[in-house]
């Protein structure tokens, strides 16, 4: 009986375990629907890493279920197996390859990072960076920069670029997406959004509008300048595949464009306290037609009063809204009744 060469068995090994990975990798269903530009980019490389981690999977255990068929112990045999002190080549071989996989994967994350506008010229600066030419330095307004001066972590000033220009105090210093005032590229709609125990606040500054929900438009660029008011929390959306601290005393951005209209979770997914786990509300992706109304419905009327709410001291907490929590806080957080009355009333 002729025997099948070893060869084309590992080859035929090889291209089914290939097969198997590739439709894996593709079919997983492990993550949520894609919403927004940037979500697809993460989804390739949790795809390849998906993809790699099965071939890896179905090698190892494969050769571990066949050793173990194939060099098992015949019955009665009591003898000493044969000494094996190692083999070189193939010690190589399984160092080799891990590492050249490790390597192919850190350079691609490293490129989705850059294309999500991680590493943009002008999405964060880094506390320290120096550079002869592009330089970035803080300075008195109407004062110039000196080549290779250290950007300080906060700004007082107005931060002076090399081209001319400036960044104001409080823009963004690390986040993804690029800088609006550095690169020109100006959003469609700036969302300030400030952590706090343990609910998210959302102030519209072009439109007066203080809310405990975000609420965007459909294919527009979104950028958001993050803060907390009391311990670091964490700003995630999972379909949209993005999420950013929000960091006490220093600002954060996420820049996005949402590309499905409907209702997502925001999630805090940094732990900021024993209610961590409540902290939560959603984003609203509208049509640009049902945006604008939204707008218009929600826009502060200078004529009405803001009042706060009155808490009764004795109320279990778990029957309370948002708003009734937060409002005996807000003297002590710095945040005025007026942003607490737009939270967004749920028990959920």
């Amino acid at each position: 009986m002729t025997q099948i060469p070893a060869s084309l068995i590992t080859l035929t090994i090889g291209v089914v375990v290939t097969l198997i990975s590739l439709w894996v990798g593709q079919n997983h269903g492990l993550l949520p629907e894609q919403a927004s530009e940037q979500a697809p980019l993460v989804d390739s490389l949790f795809n390849l890493m998906i993809t790699i981690g099965t071939a890896l999977f179905i090698v190892v255990e494969g050769a571990i279920l066949w050793f173990l068929i194939r060099f098992r112990r015949p019955k009665g045999d009591d003898s000493d197996g044969l000494p094996i002190d190692g083999n070189l080549p193939l010690e190589a071989f399984w160092t080799a390859i891990p590492a050249v996989i490790v390597i192919a994967v850190a350079v691609y994350s490293v490129n989705v990072f850059q294309e999500m506008g991680g590493l943009a010229p002008d999405s964060h600066f880094m506390m320290g960076h120096k550079s002869p030419d592009a330089v970035v330095a803080q300075a008195p307004t109407g004062t110039s920069p000196v080549a290779g001066d250290t950007l300080p972590l906060l700004a007082d000033d107005a931060t002076v670029l090399a081209d001319g220009s400036t960044i104001a105090p409080g823009e963004i210093e690390y986040g993804y997406g690029a800088n609006p005032v550095g690169s020109g590229k100006v959003p469609d709609l700036l969302v300030d959004v400030t952590g706090i125990q343990y609910a998210w606040l959302f102030n519209y500054p072009d439109d007066g509008i203080v809310t405990g929900e975000l609420h965007v438009p459909v294919d527009r660029t979104v950028q958001l300048r993050i803060n907390a008011q009391d311990v670091i929390h964490s700003f995630w959306v999972p379909q949209f595949r993005l999420k950013q601290d929000a960091i006490p005393g220093e600002e954060t951005g996420l820049r996005f464009t949402a590309t499905k209209v409907g209702e997502y979770p925001v999630v805090c997914a940094e732990l900021c306290g024993s209610y961590h786990g409540a902290m939560r509300s959603r984003v609203i992706v509208h049509e640009q037609a049902d945006y604008d109304t939204w707008v218009a419905q929600n826009a502060p009327n200078p004529t009405a009063s803001s009042g706060t709410v009155a808490v009764n001291p004795v109320m279990n907490t778990a029957d309370m809204s948002d708003r009734q929590y937060l409002t005996p806080m807000a003297e002590t957080l710095g945040v005025d009744a007026h942003a607490l009355a737009h939270l967004h009333e749920s028990d959920s």
